[in-house]
């Protein structure tokens, strides 16, 4: 099964993908604009019952102000680039932006900040997606950059990424901590200046068997069961980062974190 396919059934149960009728500012320009409202209207000018209007007269346009410009959400997923880490628990944190990517019709393609990055839309917020290729225990290098450059709050700053102390494909979504021992969030809060005060989206990878190596385990890939649990655990994923983006943090994370995974389900 897909990520694309799975994703399908649930990308229209809350927010349906309008960004089609936008137009964005070309790359990298930033902040995102919503050009939905014009600057100028015409004052109607029809008469009123209690008034009349010379023929000589005319319509004076009145200058509406634009809605200030949104600053955009950075969604950042971490892994490692490259065929050799494909499809491995390490990178669940790309497959997640892939699949949230990949169901709201943005591209991720831009090469930038040693990054991949997309811009679009979720409902009406903007948005930039992220997946650095520092290789992960550099990650802090392309995010802060991306980061510093776009004046981006930390409050709007989401980082997924894998989980050896969360049961596999559970999600935990919080609003700010520590490293817990993951390099790539290490680096992140390093380039940070020390601040975690910065949402992320944990996925559970499980921990690995008996006593095998944890730098083994995180990059092996997964079996055809675990991959159907993970992408089951996608489309959750994806509605979160809906609801936190359109709803606010609290109601994302309730969704997030009261999930059940398929096995749970089962």
């Amino acid at each position: 099964m897909s990520v694309g396919a799975s994703i399908s059934s649930i990308g229209t149960t809350r927010v349906a993908n309008c960004n089609r009728w936008r137009t964005l500012i070309s790359f990298p320009s930033l902040p995102f604009y919503d050009t939905r409202m014009s600057r100028v209207s015409p004052l109607a000018s029809a008469p009123s019952a209690s008034m009349s209007m010379s023929s000589s007269s005319t319509t004076e346009p009145v200058v509406v102000d634009a809605p200030k410009p949104k600053l955009p959400w950075l969604i950042v997923g971490l892994g490692n680039p490259g065929k050799k880490y494909q499809a491995t628990r390490h990178n669940v944190g790309f497959e997640m932006v892939d699949a949230i990517a990949e169901a709201e019709g943005i591209s991720i393609s831009s090469v930038s900040f040693k990054a991949l990055l997309g811009k679009g839309f979720i409902g009406d917020v903007p948005v930039m997606f992220a997946k650095p290729q520092t290789f992960m225990n550099a990650s802090g290098e392309s995010v802060g950059a991306i980061v510093s450059y776009y004046k981006i709050p930390l409050k709007q700053v989401l980082v997924i990424f894998d989980d050896l102390d969360l049961p596999f494909a559970k999600l935990r979504l919080l609003p700010k901590g520590g490293h817990g021992g993951h390099n790539g969030m290490r680096n992140i809060i390093d380039h940070f200046k020390g601040n975690r005060d910065f949402p992320r989206l944990r996925i559970g990878i499980g921990r690995p068997p008996g006593k095998m190596d944890p730098v083994s385990f995180v990059l092996r890939p997964f079996n055809k069961q675990e991959r159907d649990e993970l992408n089951f655990t996608f489309q959750h994923g994806l509605e979160a980062v809906r609801i936190l983006l359109l709803e606010g943090f609290d109601n994302g994370a309730k969704f997030a974190n009261s999930a059940k995974t398929l096995e749970q389900l089962g």
